[in-house]
């Protein structure tokens, strides 16, 4: 018997082993030839080298609406990595990659202690090849590392409330307040944890009803605690200066107009559960993807997803409801996952802007635990026997064989780490290095990722100031280099701050340089 039981632990060891292989492999196979580098990733390797440089700061990001900002812990998370790469951005990249296969690996030990490591080996194989999950572990971005942190959360609550563990209750919050500084969506992981602690303490409360809500008290001051400690960076901004991005997101969500009650509110929750299902376990496509396929492979495609969705959260919900009538201890972990996909899902009926995917990254590993868990019990369903688990081999193998499709490195590379770099030391061999004044002329991007070459070479460009700071007009040196992404491209008498400021001007030299023109400009000295 226990050679037996060592035997299947080797098996399991070796499974998980080549899964994360795989996700390592997903992840990182040629990064730096397909990591996204324009100019918000150029602003975050900007403040990083800064960071290392001595120039710590207490804000992050901006967020993708309401213009808020975010915490600064992803600024310090990408610091070491960058160093580490010999300030090359491919650095933080990496660590987002590593991130993502730390993440295969929690989602293998979570299932493996709330379920068993069977379930854990499925859902953290689903991960680790899912292609959108891959694409968002390729590049550096602040979103692209929260679902670790939601999952790890979820997960210390659970350990924590089952065992009464006060240090760990201190973790969740901390971790929170971790997740909130990388996306405010992490409010939604807050309200499932909220709802998680009332619900598990009003199901479970022993003994006297005074004492009960006393340890309810205690165990939201540990949580609170440590969320504080965890978010401490920006609440300590804020306290500088006198709570003003609390008052911008209490303005976006109270008096923007962007949330609360919603004609759609209802479509939107049926699209966030189709997609977090059909997206991230079964490779559907985009709405801009669906000229490629046939109306009829669509709708079968849908119809599966639907399937299996429907199918993974009733199971779900009849364990849970099993779990409460038997009064069972399993009846907290059905608990903490139904609230997780309710409450995530039911919060986005409130939201009336667009809803991207990456917006669903702290519920990531929900829809595969789920996915999971069905094809187990496909697999064990006692009634079919043998026809149970050839039928459970077969869903598997064809959501394998479906997200496989949709790899990122079996298309041609964007290179855009490369290009930048190439279009930088272009310019700055033009500059012959003398001071320059430097200017984008672009449909969308920003020149952050030029001028983080530009600095770590040790030449960057002087930035044009207005009149009023500079009378003299010394910021106006007496060449400037611009960029051109748009085209055609007329860079004389172009409105543009760093063109207008510069002075009438006159073309001095004019190259295509890979996807883009640069000019250069000097001060017009007339007839």
């Amino acid at each position: 018997m226990i050679s037996i039981q060592n035997s299947k632990f080797k098996i399991q060891n070796y499974l998980l082993m080549a899964i994360l292989l795989l996700a390592s492999f997903l992840r990182l196979y040629r990064i730096q030839d397909y990591m996204t580098f324009l100019g918000d990733e150029g602003r975050d390797v900007l403040v990083a080298y800064n960071i290392l440089h001595g120039h710590l700061t207490l804000l992050g990001p901006t967020s993708s609406v309401g213009g808020f900002f975010l915490g600064p812990i992803y600024y310090y998370f990408m610091a070491p990595f960058l160093l580490l790469f010999n300030y090359n951005p491919v650095g933080p990249a990496v660590m987002v990659a590593l991130f993502g296969v730390a993440t295969v690996w929690l989602i293998y030990k979570f299932c493996s202690d709330l379920f068993n490591s069977k379930i854990g080996i499925i859902a953290s194989c689903l991960y680790a090849i899912s292609p959108l999950v891959i694409a968002y572990s390729r590049s550096s971005w602040n979103p692209n590392i929260l679902p670790f942190f939601s999952l790890l959360s979820l997960y210390a609550l659970y350990k924590a409330s089952s065992k009464n563990n006060g240090k760990l209750l201190f973790i969740v919050g901390l971790l929170l307040g971790v997740a909130m500084q990388l996306h405010y969506l992490a409010i939604f992981l807050g309200v499932i944890i909220f709802t998680y602690k009332i619900t598990a303490w009003i199901f479970n409360k022993k003994g006297k009803w005074t004492g009960a809500f006393l340890n309810l008290i205690r165990q939201f001051f540990l949580i609170t605690a440590g969320f504080i400690v965890g978010w401490s960076p920006f609440l300590a901004f804020e306290i500088r200066h006198n709570l003003l991005d609390f008052k911008n997101i209490f303005n976006f969500v109270f008096h923007s107009g962007n949330t609360g009650a919603n004609p759609n509110f209802f479509y939107n929750i049926y699209d966030v559960f189709f997609r977090l299902f059909g997206r991230l376990v079964f490779y559907f496509p985009s709405k801009e993807q669906f000229s490629q396929y046939s109306l009829r492979i669509l709708d079968l495609w849908t119809a599966v997803v639907l399937l299996i969705a429907v199918l993974s959260t009733l199971l779900l919900l009849k364990s849970l409801y099993k779990s409460f009538r038997s009064k069972e201890e399993d009846f907290g972990k059905y608990l903490l996952l139904s609230l997780w996909i309710f409450i995530g899902v039911f919060l986005f009926g409130f939201y009336k802007k667009p809803i991207y995917d990456y917006y669903f990254a702290f519920m990531f590993p929900l829809p595969f635990i789920l996915v999971g868990g069905l094809i187990f019990k496909i697999y064990e369903f006692k009634k079919i026997k043998n026809i149970g688990k050839l039928l459970a081999a077969l869903v598997l193998f064809l959501v394998i064989l479906l997200n496989l499709q949709g790899v990122p490195f079996r298309y041609p590379a964007n290179r855009q780490l490369n290009q930048m770099e190439t279009i930088a030391r272009f310019v700055n061999d033009k500059t012959e290095g003398k001071a320059f004044n430097f200017a984008l002329i672009t449909g969308g991007n920003s020149d952050h990722a030029y001028r983080y070459f530009f600095t770590i070479w040790g030449h960057p460009p002087v930035t044009i100031e207005n009149s009023f700071n500079d009378p003299k007009r010394t910021t106006a040196t007496n060449q400037l280099l611009v960029v051109c992404e748009s085209l055609p491209c007329y860079p004389l008498g172009n409105s543009l701050w760093e063109i207008a400021g510069f002075g009438q001007a006159d073309i001095a030299g004019h190259w295509n340089v890979s996807v883009v023109e640069v000019y250069r400009l000097v001060h017009h000295k007339g007839k």
